[in-house]
């Protein structure tokens, strides 16, 4: 099985610990270096085939996102913040996806998931196999009970004030104690904030009109502050 190689930058001891464990939990993935301050990495990105870095964002001496601006080597980067207002930041910079601390093994092994894919051709099947056995649903706390959602069922997460609303192929609804603003860092890769009210599976969007989403007969609104990430994230457009 190949290994990909890894860095942790983060300031607190504890989220270096939390990754540094996630990684060893991960039979394709090998610590290489863990650094409290950004700086003292470069030395070793610039010397090391490193595949991921997993990179704090508010941290004291330089900000996660003015280090990766300001290194020549890009890795391929997976932010980790306490902060989801800094999750649009590094959009121009080709980051692969932002963890929001406290954040879950599997939530974890989907950002690894998705960096290996987008820069790597070359999985072995041992690690296809340990990658398809990661939880393909989401857990809702619904009427009194846990329900398992297959994230390829939902359709899109409406906002309600302090719950939200989870639509499904089914014509299903589950309405849970929830926010957008963490379920947008939190949800798989294929889903996408395009408004205020709304959060959509950029799978089942089949045309945009004018500030308008089409979801399987649905209309979905686009917020003006989204409609660039919507056009460029969804259809490929700059």
């Amino acid at each position: 099985m190949k290994k990909y190689k890894c860095v942790i930058i983060d300031d607190e001891q504890p989220a270096r610990d939390l990754i540094n464990n996630f990684i060893e939990q991960i039979p394709f993935l090998t610590l290489t270096g863990s650094f409290k301050n950004p700086l003292l990495a470069i030395d070793l990105l610039n010397n090391e085939d490193i595949s991921i870095v997993f990179l704090d964002i508010h941290m004291p001496e330089i900000t996660g996102v003015d280090f990766l601006r300001n290194i020549e080597i890009k890795p391929s980067v997976i932010f980790t913040t306490a902060y989801p207002d800094y999750a649009m930041d590094g959009y121009d910079l080709n980051v692969i996806d932002y963890l929001l601390k406290p954040f879950s093994f599997e939530r974890f092994l989907r950002a690894v998931n998705k960096a290996l894919k987008i820069n790597s051709s070359d999985n072995d099947d041992n690690q296809t196999k340990y990658i398809s056995n990661m939880r393909e649903y989401i857990s809702l706390k619904c009427n009194h009970k846990l329900i398992n959602v297959k994230y390829d069922d939902i359709l899109y997460v409406e906002g309600l004030a302090e719950y939200v609303s989870f639509h499904t192929v089914d014509s299903s609804k589950y309405i849970v104690l929830d926010s957008l603003k963490k379920l947008e860092v939190e949800l798989p890769s294929e889903f996408l904030r395009v408004h205020r009210s709304y959060i959509v599976s950029t799978n089942k969007v089949s045309e945009l009109m004018g500030n308008t989403l089409k979801i399987e007969g649905r209309e979905i609104p686009v917020g003006k502050n989204y409609k660039k990430d919507v056009l460029k994230l969804i259809f490929g457009k700059d």
